[in-house]
């Protein structure tokens, strides 16, 4: 007989992988600090003051909106970026609740070391 408790695994762990996937790369990192100020913009305008090709930026580009980071809108023929901030709030959510379990464990095993 199957327990009551059994319920589908939480779906968080692998959201937060693929978010801390996509922010591995310095250059994803850069690209987001870029675009953090609020600003939409095109891969040429990503692509001034660094030595990256517009085709990197582009493929950078693709794993941060693939993680639901950045979303992109077409302009005419280009292709406007910009930060969306909802998934590092997810995952900082998911940080605290990790560490919130960790608290817990730790603070039964003190209790448990000092009887």
């Amino acid at each position: 007989m199957l327990s009551d408790n059994i319920h589908a695994p939480d779906p968080a762990p692998q959201f937060a992988a693929h978010v801390f996937a996509a922010l591995g790369a310095r250059t994803r990192l850069s690209l987001l600090a870029k675009l953090s100020d609020g600003q939409p913009r095109s891969i040429a305008g990503l692509s001034t003051d660094t030595s990256l090709t517009r085709q990197a930026i582009t493929k950078h580009l693709h794993v941060l909106e693939n993680a639901g980071l950045v979303v992109s809108t077409k302009v005419g023929r280009t292709s406007q970026f910009a930060f969306r901030p909802e998934p590092i709030e997810e995952v900082r959510a998911y940080l605290a609740s990790v560490s919130q379990q960790w608290d817990d464990a730790l603070s039964r095993l003190r209790s448990f070391v000092e009887r």
